[in-house]
């Protein structure tokens, strides 16, 4: 799948298969890096969605004259 295609699920999906591969530790040291950079561009990804994600919500939150950011905690 190609990374404009993914969804912040199908991102998260792959994201905790790489993170099972690595600590199973059967991967050879390449493919481990490989796992690792892929990881991280994962992890790049979802950020840009939930951060696009709260955006469109303070700008609703905006319209509708209610400006409080949005808290995940």
């Amino acid at each position: 799948m190609k990374d404009k295609e993914m969804t912040y699920e199908s991102a998260i999906a792959e994201l905790r298969d790489i993170v099972k591969q690595l600590n199973e530790g059967k991967a050879s040291l390449d493919d481990s890096i490989k796992l690792y950079n892929r990881g991280i561009e994962l992890s790049k990804f979802c950020s840009a969605k939930l951060d696009e994600a709260e955006q469109k919500i303070l700008i609703y939150n905006k319209d509708q004259d209610e400006t409080q950011p949005f808290d995940v905690e």
